[in-house]
């Protein structure tokens, strides 16, 4: 299926898998890549030297494109983009809206852009910025999310910008794919599908929880890291939703602790970095101690397989999943069934 995104990015069919901290390494990446699909590597929880690493493991996985999310916030990221100028990585998404200087940076080193948004004013924002593409996440979508859902967001973006769109949050078959084309999508981008696969490196445990929740097995919480994030529920985040004001902030001050240990982050970085978090945003020290614990509760539950203390990230497309097929499994089953039903609607006319 040729659509303007496999053009733009050189992959054989319109599914991308984006970046989830701690899940999408060399070995899910590759092998999305390898499938026809476009892997995304998530370098939010990675060192700059964990990220050449991993664009190296996957060169000698796959010869297939593929992307790194970077955050447009962190201190080092005029770095990361200089790194992924050099192994001539495809393309740079970004979490948040990246400035001028970084998109203008990319394009002079032949790397495309592709933000993620979750209001039609950010995209017509970046659109003109000149980002080569847009990811659009309605708030079905896991992870840090808004309130719009997909089916109101997308075709409000895909008319006010003249690049390809890829739609996000709530996406799993090939119905869906469909779905996002006849609104002028040019593909489909998904997470939480891709966790529950079997090249996705969580644990089996962790995985299960994911196969077990219901569509309302999720919530959208701002206790995690201070913003807006869909995550499992489960008897740890109802506590962080009970919790008081007191109690969250030493909370997140010991997180951040374990942060700088565990990422090599001196004071005076983790302060510079909390900063960066903070700007354009509005919030407080505390919630800023937050994000940059955020990680470690990641890592507890999707590394170390304690989901009893630690935050996983979903959409509520888990309440519809209940199988861990490989990723070149799940992307033939994807495009057979987009196959078929465009079949079926073309017997409409």
């Amino acid at each position: 299926m040729r659509t303007a995104l496999t053009e733009l990015l050189g992959c054989r069919h319109p599914i991308v898998q984006t970046g989830m901290g701690y899940v999408s390494g060399a070995g899910l990446v590759s092998a999305v890549s390898e499938a026809g699909g476009f892997g995304i590597v998530a370098s939010a929880t990675m060192s700059l030297g964990q990220l050449r690493d991993t664009i190296r493991q996957i060169r000698e996985r796959t010869d297939a494109p593929f992307g790194v999310n970077l955050r447009a916030d962190a201190p080092d990221a005029g770095e990361r983009v200089d790194l992924l100028i050099r192994e001539r990585v495809r393309l740079a998404s970004f979490a948040l809206a990246p400035d001028r200087d970084l998109i203008r940076r990319c394009a002079d080193g032949g790397v495309l852009t592709m933000p993620s948004v979750g209001a039609r004013r950010h995209a017509e924002k970046v659109a003109g910025w000149g980002v080569d593409a847009l990811l659009v996440q309605g708030g079905e979508g896991g992870g840090h999310t808004g309130p719009v859902p997909t089916t109101l967001l997308l075709p409000q973006v895909v008319d006010a910008v003249g690049i390809p769109v890829v739609a996000a949050g709530g996406f799993f078959d090939g119905r869906g794919l469909v779905a996002a084309l006849a609104y002028g999508a040019a593909g489909v981008a998904m997470g939480t599908r891709f966790l529950l696969t079997s090249d996705s490196p969580v644990g089996v445990r962790v995985k299960q929880l994911y196969l077990d929740a219901p569509v309302t097995g999720t919530v959208v919480t701002t206790r995690v890291d201070g913003v807006p994030h869909r995550v499992l529920r489960t008897p740890y985040i109802d506590g962080l939703e009970r919790s008081g004001r007191v109690s969250a902030l030493v909370r997140s001050a010991r997180h951040a602790v374990a942060f700088r240990r565990l990422s090599g982050l001196s004071w005076t970085e983790l302060l510079r970095a909390g900063r960066a978090a903070r700007h354009g945003r509005e919030l407080s020290w505390a919630q800023t101690l937050m994000a940059a614990g955020t990680p470690v509760l990641l890592r507890t539950a999707m590394v170390e397989g304690r989901p009893e203390y630690g935050v996983m990230s979903a959409g509520q497309v888990a309440g519809l999943i209940d199988d861990l097929p490989s990723c070149a499994e799940l992307i033939d089953r994807i495009m057979k069934e987009a196959a078929e039903r465009l079949d079926r609607l073309d017997s409409v006319r």
